[in-house]
C-alpha cells in the first residue's frame, strides 16, 4: 500500500467510512486505503470470521473499527447495524456499497432464484444501504461510492444476471446524484476490471486460464485491490468535490476491445468445471 506516500495521512481523520461486504477482497482493499488515511471504518458482511480478521488488520493501520454481521438483503438488520456504527464511530461520511454476488451461468441455464439472488444482493442491497445511511449522509453532506462491474457497460457471456444488477446499480447511482445533490450528497460508481487474488477472479478465470484473459487487457495485467481502494479514496475526497453522477472505470482498458476474449475464458472455465463434476 503506497497511498500514504501521495496523500496526507490524516486526510480522513474524524470521518467514518462504512463498507458493505468489507471483510474481504476488493471491499477490504477499499477499507484499508481509507484506514491508512485516518478514517474510522465500519464494515459488515455475512462471515463473522472474515470480519474479525479484517478488523484486526484495519486496527493495525490505526483505525477505529466497527464490524458486525449483516446481510444487505435484510433492510431492518442493516439499518440497526448502521445506527450502531454511528453510535460507536460517529455519522457516516462515506458509504461504499460493495456487497455483491456472482457466478457463471448461461442465461438458458440460469434459474429464477439464481437471477433473483444476484439482483437482491447487488441492486436491492445497495438501495438498502443508501436508504439506511441517508440520515447520516445528510448530516455529513457525505458521498456514496458504488462498486459496479464491466457487465453494466457491455454484454458478457454467462453474466446476464450481473449485467442486469450492475446496470441497475449505475442507474440508481445517477438518480441519487440527481435527487440527493440538494442535500450535499455526492454519488458515483467505480467499475473495476479483473482484480488479482479475489474470489471473483478465482471463479471467473481459474488457474491456467488467467493468462489468456491478461492478453486481452491493454495494460497487460490484472489490477490490485489497492488500485480500486485508491479510486474510492479519490471519489470520496475533497479532490472530487464537484464530481457526482459519474462512473469511473478502473480496468486497465479491459472493456475497450469488448468481452469476446472474456467469453472464451468463461467457456473454457465452464468446460473444466463440467469435467471435474464428471470425473
Amino acid at each position: 500500500m503506497h497511498i500514504q506516500e501521495y496523500l496526507p495521512k490524516d486526510m480522513f481523520n474524524n470521518h467514518t467510512v462504512f463498507v458493505t461486504g468489507g471483510g474481504s477482497g476488493i471491499n477490504f482493499g477499499i477499507a484499508k486505503n481509507f484506514a491508512a488515511l485516518g478514517a474510522n471504518i465500519g464494515i459488515c458482511g455475512r462471515s463473522a470470521e472474515k470480519l474479525e480478521k479484517a478488523s484486526a488488520e484495519l486496527r493495525e493501520l490505526g483505525a477505529s473499527v466497527f464490524a458486525q454481521s449483516a446481510d444487505v438483503r435484510d433492510y431492518s438488520m442493516l439499518e440497526k447495524v448502521m445506527n450502531a456504527c454511528e453510535e460507536t464511530l460517529g455519522p457516516i461520511s462515506t458509504l461504499v456499497c460493495a456487497a455483491a454476488g456472482n457466478f457463471i451461468s448461461p442465461a438458458e441455464q440460469l434459474s429464477p432464484n439464481g437471477f433473483k439472488a444476484v439482483m437482491d444482493i447487488d441492486l436491492l442491497g445497495s438501495f438498502h444501504a443508501c436508504k439506511a445511511a441517508f440520515p447520516q449522509l445528510k448530516k455529513t453532506q457525505g458521498s456514496i461510492v458504488f462498486i459496479s462491474a464491466g457487465m453494466s457497460l457491455i454484454p458478457y457471456f454467462a453474466q446476464v444476471h450481473v449485467g442486469a444488477a450492475k446496470s441497475g446499480v449505475d442507474n440508481m447511482m445517477r438518480n441519487l446524484a440527481l435527487e440527493w445533490g440538494r442535500f450535499g450528497i455526492r454519488s458515483n460508481s467505480i467499475v473495476p476490471g479483473p482484480i488479482e487474488g479475489t474470489e471473483g477472479m478465482k471463479r471467473l478465470a481459474p488457474a491456467g486460464l488467467d493468462h489468456k484473459l491478461k492478453k486481452s487487457i491493454p495494460l497487460g495485467r490484472y489490477g490490485t485491490t489497492d488500485e480500486i481502494g485508491q479510486a474510492a479514496v479519490f471519489l470520496a475526497s475533497p479532490l472530487a468535490s464537484y464530481i457526482t453522477g459519474t462512473t469511473l472505470v478502473v480496468d486497465g482498458g479491459q472493456n475497450l476491445p469488448g468481452s469476446g476474449q472474456f467469453a472464451e475464458v468463461l467457456r473454457e472455465a465452464m468446460a473444466l468445471m463440467q469435467q471435474q463434476k464428471t470425473s
